[in-house]
């Protein structure tokens, strides 16, 4: 028989998390790494499982996650996006504790494009009186 498995896709910048819920023990696999293993700052650790710990299931499934893009940071913010979705599918009443903290909506702040005639998005060139 097919084991039953939740899925949740989560962005956040350039990053796209492809997520996995089965139940299990609380394993998280990114990228075929172990979580400690693939996030060395303790911060990016706590955001990828802010969902499970909100939602009380921390320990009750085993996540394996497939991310591309962007970076460390923008790649833990979509691994959060991603589970928590997986998590509605999961549980349906969690809906309300998931939405309250805001994790079933996209982060939509992306960087701001460089425009010509300054050295970045904003920054103007040093200004010469003579």
């Amino acid at each position: 028989m097919a084991q039953v498995q939740y899925n949740g896709t989560g962005r956040r910048k350039h990053s796209v998390a492809r997520v996995r819920l089965l139940p299990g023990n609380g394993r998280m696999v990114i990228n075929n790494r172990e979580i400690d293993d693939y996030f060395d700052l303790e911060t990016l650790k706590l955001i990828s499982k802010q969902p499970l710990v909100e939602t009380g299931t921390e320990g009750t499934y085993d996540i394996f996650v497939n991310v591309s893009g962007g970076g460390f940071t923008g790649q833990a913010g979509a691994i959060r996006h991603g589970i928590a979705r997986a998590l509605l599918q999961a549980d349906p009443e969690s809906r309300a504790t998931l939405k309250s903290a805001g994790f079933l909506t996209r982060d939509a702040r992306m960087k701001e494009r460089k425009k010509y005639g300054l050295k970045a998005a904003r920054r103007a060139p040093q200004f010469s009186k003579r």
